[in-house]
């Protein structure tokens, strides 16, 4: 039995050392699931709070709007104040009588000096009760009051015609954004008229998605602008430089010709000094022959091509006629 007992020791052996690391391994992991149970509850408590700053706030509402527009313009890198501007404000009406200071959420700058408004509208709170409704009665009764708040935010928007602004030169529209996509998706399925009825107030209903899409058509036609600009100011460049390189061309060939004259007039000056029988270097050298002092003499290859090769003889100097050309 004594192997058996060994092994049996070794196994108890094992069994204690294998619940000792269990131990030792239990500790950090309720330690994780501690913080994770704290994160969690946080995050309950941070979406709470958001979800109840939505709920009450309209105007938390708007800003909440307003800060996902941003970002889908700055993802499609868009440039705040080059092509959008956020919260600007105008007049509404040029009469005294009528004019009040409107600020729409967004306008989309386009290429050509237009212009497209963007007004965002969140409508939470009935949304919200028809996901957390218990019934199908209840969850109707909801999706009713939200179709109804929509249809409250077309009207309003509607009456302000931001598109008739004077100083905006916009399509004969306004985009209505709904920044929350299944509230936007379940007020079309439960009212398929209603995109119709926001468009015949002028009004375009969108959601994120077709947002992206209208975003992503203006960064095209900026891109097409710039691309526009650059074909534009080749042009110019290039009339410049065919300008210049005419320029260029038309004073190389007044160099050419300036030179051409100066090799003309040296030409006939050199055969004045050196050639012919009465030339100036032979002239010269007689004039020495006949008594002028001077230290100096000219170079020997200018006296070989006046034919001067020796001193020349006072008799045959005063005999030979002067010549000049």
């Amino acid at each position: 039995l004594s192997p058996l007992q060994n092994q049996i020791k070794e196994f108890r052996e094992k069994v204690e050392q294998a619940q000792t690391d269990s131990k030792l391994g239990v500790n950090p992991l309720q330690t994780l699931i501690g913080d994770l149970n704290k994160m969690n509850a946080q995050l309950t408590d941070e979406a709470r709070s958001l979800t109840t700053a939505l709920r009450g706030s309209s105007k938390a509402q708007g800003d909440w709007g307003e800060l996902i527009v941003r970002n889908l313009l700055e993802k499609a890198e868009l440039r705040e104040g080059e092509q959008f501007r956020i919260q600007e404000t105008f007049d509404s009406a040029a009469s005294e009588e009528e004019r009040r200071k409107v600020r729409p959420d967004v306008i989309l700058n386009l290429p050509g000096n237009r212009h497209l408004v963007i007004d965002s509208k969140v409508s939470l709170n009935a949304y919200a009760d028809s996901v957390n409704a218990a019934t199908d009665d209840e969850r109707k009764a909801c999706l009713k009051r939200h179709l109804t708040s929509i249809r409250a935010h077309i009207d309003g928007l509607a009456a302000r015609k931001y598109h008739k602004l004077s100083a905006l030169d916009s399509p004969d529209f306004v985009i209505l954004f709904v920044p929350i996509e299944p509230a936007f998706l379940s007020a079309l399925h439960e009212d398929e008229a209603l995109w119709r009825y926001a468009y015949e107030k002028e009004i375009l209903l969108v959601g994120p998605t077709t947002l992206l899409f209208v975003i992503r058509i203006v960064d095209n036609l900026w891109q097409q602008e710039m691309q526009s600009r650059n074909v534009q100011e080749v042009m110019d460049r290039g009339a410049a430089l065919y300008e210049k390189f005419v320029n260029f061309v038309s004073d190389l060939e007044n160099v050419g010709n300036a030179l051409r004259n100066v090799d003309k007039y040296y030409t006939g000056a050199m055969k004045k000094l050196s050639e012919g029988p009465g030339n100036l270097v032979r002239q010269v050298e007689m004039l020495k022959q006949l008594g002028v002092k001077s230290s100096k003499s000219l170079p020997k290859s200018l006296l070989d091509s006046a034919g001067v090769d020796e001193p020349l003889a006072l008799a045959a100097s005063a005999d030979e006629p002067v010549a000049a050309e």
